[in-house]
């Protein structure tokens, strides 16, 4: 999705400001023309005369394939923008595919709530042109600017026009599908980077509850030296309730400067209603390192007697130098003898899904699809390997579980579906949807749904998640948390019952004589 109409100007009158606002369609081939009026807030009845034009136009259908939607999604920020410009030129030479929209509505006086109209005005285009459910979730899109901008209008403040933003967005019924503002999108891109300044906590939204809940800590943070778990459910960050606040948001409260300090309040459960509880506690905010590889060798002794070694890797996120640390790792393991590997995607949420198809390719050959793409007319797109080549073959098993997400599923069913790997652990989280990231004008962020995905053998991961072929006993994740760092020793792993299970996997595969 590259750029079609790069800017995006305010149109201003003589008298008050009114927007207009021009679109280019992706894959949309409507001739149908249509118009509706904004209200115009009774001190501005004396304008209702002017008006805005809201016209997007669609150029003859091409369908992006799959690899050219993760590419443009990954590359850095979707460049797809809203445009505006006076009663604008056209911007497609395909006028006999054009859907008009009129609409008016006055420019609010208060600046900071001019600058978020115009937000409003680009964050709704693009979920008009990109979200992945055509319908919107059942409703009328066009009516739901003109509702959210007549409730926008009166407001004085930035935070409360963005609060409107966010009300209009939940109506979509995606937990993913968000805006975040400019202070919070800088830290996500600092995260993105791999090092950021808070507690150490990957955080979710629960999509059947709403609920935020606890995916992950990383690895000697203050978050995991304060026990907290997988699965807790975060309720307060310094005495304020998190209901309906979005991960990002959440995250952004838990990030600070090194030396401060937060509070955070969590409900633990175990599932049956019975046996929870509520803590709290003060977590000092450090400088988190987010190395997305930790790895060790371990020796391993064969049913017959031999002594082999296996390579663990750990991979804890799909930062953007995940893929060359992997790569980096394997070719040290390789040098050592290593003769099996075992992959652990245990909870890891995700993150550039573009890295999690650069990580697959390292374990597999030729030309293999890696995912497939279903866009929101609901056409499917392949993404395969092209000519690939496997930095090595020997014996693979891939750990996994409920904190397995997004980019982690899309790897995990790659490796599986292709033959290359077993899957040992407990089913995965069943995050099986993809957003683009846009940059707006103002330096927030948009994220938009845009497709699904579905693993190569076409299973539905959304919602549902992937099954390993071995699952691990109650017990066994019940074993002491291992705390590598580095290549440290491997006593910590060898109290892991679902790494012994993946051992016992991998002498199953020599047994049988079978590389993957």
């Amino acid at each position: 999705m590259e750029p079609l109409c790069p800017n995006f100007d305010l149109l201003k009158s003589s008298s008050v400001p009114l927007f207009s606002h021009r679109l280019s369609s992706i894959n949309r081939g409507i001739s149908k023309r249509s118009s509706a009026s904004f209200p115009c807030v009774s001190s501005y009845n004396r304008n209702c005369n002017h008006q805005a034009s809201v016209k997007t136009e669609a150029p003859p259908q091409q369908q992006p394939n799959g690899h050219d939607l993760i590419k443009s999604l990954t590359k850095g920020f979707v460049g797809f923008a809203a445009a505006a410009t006076a009663l604008a030129s056209v911007c497609s030479d395909s006028p006999a595919f054009a859907e008009s929209l009129t609409v008016a509505f006055p420019v609010s006086r208060a600046q900071e709530v001019n600058t978020v109209q115009r937000t409003l005005v680009e964050a709704w285009g693009l979920i008009r042109e990109t979200f992945v459910d055509p319908t919107f979730n059942h409703q009328d899109w066009d009516l739901k600017l003109q509702q959210t901008m007549v409730e926008m209008f009166p407001l004085k403040s930035a935070d409360a026009a963005y609060g409107k933003i966010r009300g209009m967005l939940s109506t979509l019924g995606d937990p993913f599908t968000r805006i975040i503002s400019p202070k919070e999108y800088q830290s996500f891109r600092i995260g993105s980077d791999g090092n950021l300044q808070g507690v150490g906590l990957f955080i979710t939204v629960e999509p059947k509850t709403g609920h935020l809940v606890v995916l992950s800590c990383v690895e000697g943070s203050p978050a995991a030296r304060a026990g907290i778990h997988d699965g807790d459910e975060l309720i307060e960050i310094n005495g304020q309730r998190l209901d309906g606040v979005d991960s990002e948001a959440a995250a952004q409260r838990l990030r600070g400067q090194a030396g401060t300090s937060v509070t955070v309040k969590l409900h633990r459960g175990n599932g049956s209603g019975s046996g929870s509880s509520i803590k709290e506690v003060k977590l000092p905010r450090e400088l988190i390192r987010l190395s997305p590889i930790s790895s060790t060798v371990i020796p391993h002794r064969t049913p017959d007697g031999r002594l082999t070694k296996t390579g663990y890797v750990k991979l804890s996120t799909f930062s953007q130098t995940a893929a060359t640390e992997m790569k980096n790792t394997i070719h040290e393991m390789e040098n050592l003898g290593v003769q099996s590997y075992i992959l652990d995607l245990r909870n890891n949420p995700g993150g550039l899904v573009k890295v999690g198809l650069d990580v697959a390719k390292i374990w597999l050959d030729g030309n293999e699809t890696l995912v497939n793409t279903v866009d929101r007319d609901g056409h499917m797109s392949p993404i395969n390997m092209a000519n690939g080549h496997a930095l090595t073959h020997d014996p693979l098993v891939v750990l996994v579980n409920e904190g397995s997400a997004s980019a982690s599923e899309i790897l995990a069913g790659a490796l599986h579906d292709n033959g290359r790997a077993i899957l040992v652990g407990h089913k995965t989280f069943g995050k099986g949807k993809i957003q683009s990231i846009t940059e707006l004008h103002d330096g927030s962020a948009l994220f938009v749904t845009v497709a699904k995905y579905l693993s190569p053998a076409l299973h539905d991961i959304d919602q549902v998640g992937i099954t390993p072929d071995v699952q691990c006993t109650t017990e066994m994740l019940n074993s002491p948390k291992e705390t590598l760092k580095g290549k440290s020793s491997v006593s910590s792993l060898e109290a892991d019952s679902c790494i012994m299970v993946a051992e016992h996997e991998l002498d199953i595969q020599e047994s049988k004589g079978t590389a993957s």
